[in-house]
Order: structure tokens, then sequence, then C-alpha cells
């Protein structure tokens, strides 16, 4: 059953220049609309994410933590599961916000669930961008807000990374000075770098007036570094967005939240209500709450992250392959004379899954670090195939 897009957010999108065609898409972004419109392909279809193959002996090919959720969350999920009888069995979803509140800093109307990251970015972008008004990204980078601005018909820009690997927020600004929104992935997808919190604090502080810095920080948990929430705390116009599916280990559960000021928060769910955000899994919003203040096992799952990635690095670079620094579970390797898509192909053939094809980066391949194991398979398959 399709729900229609509320009558104030339709004269607002409206207003900012969108037809009648794009708001059959924009429905079709949140799935509370035709997903069948006229209007093409969902986004994230358009984002090349085949299934593993059925040989696969080693999958390091989505940036998944290699092991399952902290213990703490898988008890109390199980714990959860005999209450799921009833919609609400208790408070979980406001625990959760009380929980980031705790951690992050931040008041707990500041935080908005949601089941995964994904689908705030694209409320994101459809709120803050329009026919009128584009996205600037990093190219490369994680290809979902430039992805559904393309497919609604928003201008993007994609703009080059620094010769160290950061998002150049200045060329940023300089390649659509009026855009609706800025998008920034620290640490980023593909490469693992980071983009300092200096240079972001200068994006917002010089962007347009009524433009949106989106912070993507999916990875944040594997680096350690200062989180962009500081800016949502002082009122800017930042949106940060976290995802459970990393270091927590809970990508097929799916749950995430983002942070941004109680107004952009009510913009950004008027689109179906309220719903996505408010109808959430209850086994997963136990596991979050108990997993967020797991603060011991998620340092020794960043020690464990460092002590494998450390390890691969070192086996490849001594195939005389270069890789880009990472701070993430994730590194990008340069074949540098083959294709990422020949040697994804040749892993393929031996049983590794390793990521997908980023155009900006023809010869470099995406490889997320797994367990121990994994990593030694792939390390062993290397010195197989690399000739």
């Amino acid at each position: 059953m399709s729900r229609p897009i509320g009558e104030e957010a339709r004269e607002d999108l409206t207003a900012r220049g969108y037809s009648r065609r794009q708001l059959a898409g924009i429905a079709a972004v949140f799935g509370v609309g035709a997903i069948a419109a006229t209007s093409g392909r969902p986004s994230w279809a358009a984002i090349e994410m085949p299934a593993p193959t059925p040989n696969a002996k080693v999958r390091i090919d989505k940036n998944e933590c290699w092991t399952g959720p902290m213990k703490v969350g898988q008890a109390a999920a199980v714990a959860m599961v005999a209450q799921g009888n009833r919609y609400f069995p208790n408070d979980a979803r406001n625990d959760l916000l009380h929980a980031v509140s705790a951690v992050e800093g931040i008041p707990a109307d500041h935080v908005s669930p949601w089941p995964g990251s994904s689908d705030a970015l694209c409320r994101a972008v459809v709120t803050f961008c329009s026919p009128k008004r584009g996205l600037v990204t990093a190219d490369p980078v994680f290809e979902l807000a430039g992805a559904t601005a393309d497919w609604l018909g928003a201008p993007v820009k994609r703009v080059p990374l620094t010769p160290d690997y950061r998002h150049d927020v200045k060329a940023m600004l300089a390649a659509d000075p009026n855009a609706g929104a800025y998008y920034i992935c620290s640490p980023n997808n593909p490469t693992g770098t980071l983009t300092p919190i200096e240079d972001i604090d200068w994006l917002v502080a010089n962007k347009p007036d009524g433009a949106f810095v989106i912070v993507d920080e999916a990875y944040i948990h594997f680096a350690d570094v200062p989180s962009a929430s500081r800016l949502v705390t002082e009122g800017k116009d930042v949106v940060v967005l976290r995802t459970f599916s990393k270091v927590f280990g809970m990508a097929g559960l799916r749950m995430g939240y983002m942070m941004a000021r109680p107004e952009v928060i009510r913009t950004m769910q008027r689109y179906d209500g309220g719903m996505t955000s408010g109808a959430l899994c209850v086994t997963t919003l136990a596991c979050a709450v108990a997993s967020l203040t797991a603060r011991d096992e998620i340092a020794a799952r960043k020690a464990q992250l460092r002590e494998t990635r450390a390890m691969t690095v070192e086996h490849v670079k001594k195939r005389g392959l270069s890789v880009v620094p990472s701070e993430a579970n994730m590194i990008m390797i340069d074949w540098k004379t083959k294709s990422a898509g020949d040697m994804r192909d040749a892993f393929r053939a031996q049983g590794v899954e390793i990521g997908r094809v980023f155009p900006a980066w023809p010869t470099h391949s995406r490889v997320s670090i797994g367990s121990m194991d994994d990593m030694k398979a792939f390390c062993a398959t290397l010195d197989r195939i690399w000739v």
C-alpha cells in the first residue's frame, strides 16, 4: 500500500522546482509511493551491488564487520524476541535517543533513528537539494547521495580528492557556490581516509545561506578523531549520519541514526509522517541500545582491525603494490597496469569477493578488512594470481 507525500512536503518540493514526475520519484526513494513509477530505477539501483557468488569463501567486498553484533547486543535482542508480539513493548526507541545523547553529548531531541543510514542520506538530498540547488560530493566517495540527486534531476558536482586523499572543501565550494548540500564522508568510503574537522568547520562557515553540510560518519568508530556532532550542538546547518552496520556488526539488522537540529529532523520526517523513523524493529533497537555503550568491545574491535589491516597492507606492499593509507575497515589497492574489474574477476574465480569498481579510480580496488583468517586467505590468493 502506497503512502502519498504529505501536502506540506509536496508544496515545499514544488516551490523548490520539483516537477510532478519528480515527486513520484521522491516517493519511490522513501518507499512510500509507487516504486514502479515512470521516473526510472530507484537511486540505489544505480550502484553496482552484486550478490556474492555461490562459491565465495571470503566476503570482503561490502565493508561489513568481520564478526557479529556485540555480545551484550545479541543478548538484548534475544531477550526482546519474546515481546515481539507488541509494536512497542517498551520505550526502546526513546532509550536509543537517550543512549546516543549520553555518548555524543548532544540533546536527545537532536537525534533521529533510522533503519540504517541510507534512508536518512537520501532524505537529506531531497530536503536540501532541488533542480535549482544541487549537490557537491567528492570523487571517489560513497555514491548514494550523488546517485539520488542524479536520479531526481538535481545537479551534481563531483570534485576529486586532494593529493593526500582529503575532501577538497575549497574546491567543493568553488564547484557550486550555490549548492543545496555538500556531502562529506569521513572516514571516506572507499579510501578510508580522513577529512580534518577543521576543513569541515571551514566549509560550514563559508557555505551559502540555506545550504547544509551532510557529514557521513559511518566509519568513525575505527578512527581516533573528533566527530562533527559538535557542530550540531552549536546549531549549525549540519546533519551527521551514523550507522550500526560497521563496528557494531549490525549490517543485516538495519539500524542507524542522524544528528541534527530538531526542526531539521521534523522536516526530514515529514515525507512519510515519521513512519520510517518511528516504526523500527524492536529487537534491533534493543541490540543497538545495549551495544552503544560497550566501550571495551568497541576498543577491542578497533585494535583487532588495526592489527589485521597492518598485516594486509604489509603483505600487499611486498608485492610491489601501493595502498592508500586508511583509518577504516577498508583499503584501496592500486593495481597500476590492471583494471579493478579484471582483478575483481580474478579474485572471484578463487572464491574471494572484493569490492566494486569506482569509475574515478579504474585501477584501484577497495578491499574490506575482514577477520585475520579472511585476510590471510586474501593474501594467499593475491600471491597466486599476481604475476
